[in-house]
């Protein structure tokens, strides 16, 4: 008898062990800076767009050949007038707490970009006059007037939904638990530590979800970063140094990706706000000779190794709407004191410059500071932490400035937003009516030769007037783990998760 029921128990817990829990698999990606806000409305900093990709689904997304393709829409068609776009929304789309995702939610989010205070959304949605709700999965957008770059617009934060209900009881602190209809939902955020995010079980798309949780961790300092992938406490780290190419490909660990970026590197100077003073913004022949002084290729060679590409524009030279009629001239130092000279500027001329926490954008400064010490400049580094900075460009507490831009599909989210009077990203305070009246033209037409001329037209201006000196495009350099697979780098830079597994 006790015999058997010591066969029975065995029996018992040999069943009530028998079932395994799967492991729950974890992707950490380091990130380089911490991001702003998790609002899409209020966000403007390139980090947080990589976050914003594993939550926040937009109605559009863009494939490896810069093509849009459908996301949370399925298709748009044009009016023959240009001004109203109808869009076909996807059916059976979820938000993360629940609540359905139709017309009248993408119509709310829209709107909610167009009218919030603080919206960095406005400019770029500022064609939309109004929204109409079709019907349940349809919705209208009913325009100014015609506006070439919509849709693209649409592949970014713009075409970001988020539920309307969550929205309307956080108000402006939505960003704190921010719910919108991507594939993975918010968890927690501890601030310069880490963002979590565990995988939406109702997502529209969850059969090309592969990964349970997602784990942003920022860590700044990119020695540290890459030590941290090595050493196998991260999966993934954006912002690989330059310099640290060869060490990547070295490691047999390691995979290292690539994409030649959509945005830039440039200096911005503050020429026209109330606080905005000193040579650079009084002399227009002030900010050429800054130009003139520094040798872009140098910059590329020390910094980089070479593996970036100098640049003048706002498009890199492999663009289609790069201005091949105005190339990157090289340094010119006795111009560039001759200008100085002719403007009867006090040598040496002091710049407050306001320079991004980082290894990299640090060496950078370095360099424009012994290049332009030689011109006649005294560049004056700030170094300051990341959305500190954002923030004082704002409000024109800086002189000179060292701050990238991302990029975007259509040349116009390059420009617009920088260089149109009183646009919220126009932190140089630059204000030139042609290139108000030009910056719009181009957004009336389609055709690309016709929007080049105009383009053509405002290089020329702006490349004379110098609210930003532009100086290089880097390439996008993303590592991650040999247990990774299935991770595409695209030249927007974001870090899509869809479809990646870890072994």
């Amino acid at each position: 008898m006790l015999g058997w029921i010591a066969v029975a128990a065995a029996t018992v817990f040999i069943g009530l062990a028998a079932p395994a829990r799967a492991e729950v698999t974890t992707l950490r990606i380091g990130l380089d800076a911490d991001p702003d806000i998790l609002d899409p409305t209020l966000a403007r900093t390139y980090v947080g767009r990589i976050v914003f990709a594993s939550f926040c689904d937009k109605l559009f997304d863009i494939d490896e050949k810069l093509n849009i393709v459908p996301q949370l829409a399925l298709s748009y068609t044009t009016s023959d007038d240009g001004k109203e776009v109808a869009i076909k929304l996807r059916p059976n789309v979820k938000f993360q707490d629940g609540e359905p995702f139709d017309a009248a939610a993408a119509k709310f989010s829209l709107e909610r970009h167009l009218t919030m205070q603080g919206s960095f959304r406005k400019p770029e949605l500022a064609s939309v006059d109004h929204v109409d709700v079709v019907d349940p999965l349809t919705i209208k957008l009913v325009l100014k007037a015609p506006y070439s770059p919509l849709i693209a617009q649409l592949t970014d934060r713009a075409g970001m939904m988020v539920s309307p209900k969550a929205a309307k009881e956080a108000g402006d602190k939505f960003g704190l638990n921010p719910v919108c209809a991507g594939p993975y939902k918010f968890v927690e955020r501890v601030q310069q530590d880490r963002i979590v995010f565990e995988k939406f079980k109702d997502y529209w798309n969850k059969d090309n979800v592969f990964i349970d949780r997602i784990v942003f961790l920022p860590i700044v300092d990119a020695t540290v970063r890459l030590a941290s992938l090595k050493s196998g406490n991260l999966d993934m780290a954006e912002g690989v140094l330059a310099t640290d190419i060869k060490d990547v490909r070295a490691d047999k660990n390691l995979v290292l990706v690539t994409a030649l970026s959509l945005g830039y590197q440039g200096l911005t100077l503050n020429i026209g706000g109330d606080k905005a003073v000193g040579a650079l913004s009084m002399w227009g022949k002030a900010r050429q000779a800054l130009d003139l002084a520094i040798d872009r290729a140098a910059i590329n060679q020390v910094v980089f190794n070479g593996e970036f590409v100098p640049g003048n524009q706002w498009v890199n030279p492999e663009h289609p709407y790069y201005q091949q009629a105005y190339p990157v001239r090289g340094r010119d130092l006795a111009k560039a004191k001759a200008l100085l000279q002719e403007a009867g500027a006090k040598l040496p001329i002091p710049v407050d410059f306001m320079v991004p926490k980082g290894a990299e954008a640090e060496a950078v400064a370095q360099v424009i500071q012994s290049m332009a010490a030689e011109a006649g400049f005294d560049m004056k580094i700030r170094v300051t932490e990341f959305a500190t900075s954002l923030k004082q460009s704002e409000s024109g507490d800086y002189q000179a400035f060292l701050i990238g831009w991302s990029g975007r599909i259509d040349p116009d989210g390059n420009l617009y937003i920088f260089d149109k009077t009183k646009a919220p990203q126009n932190v140089s305070q630059y204000s030139n009516a042609d290139v108000d009246k030009w910056l719009d033209d181009a957004r009336l037409v389609n055709a690309l030769p016709e929007r080049k001329a105009i383009y053509e037209k405002v290089t020329k201006q702006v490349l004379e007037d110098e609210p930003i000196i532009y100086l290089y495009h880097a390439k996008i350099l993303i590592a991650h783990t040999v247990k990774l697979d299935g991770y595409k780098q695209l030249p927007d830079g974001l870090v899509r998760v869809m479809g990646l597994k870890l072994k």
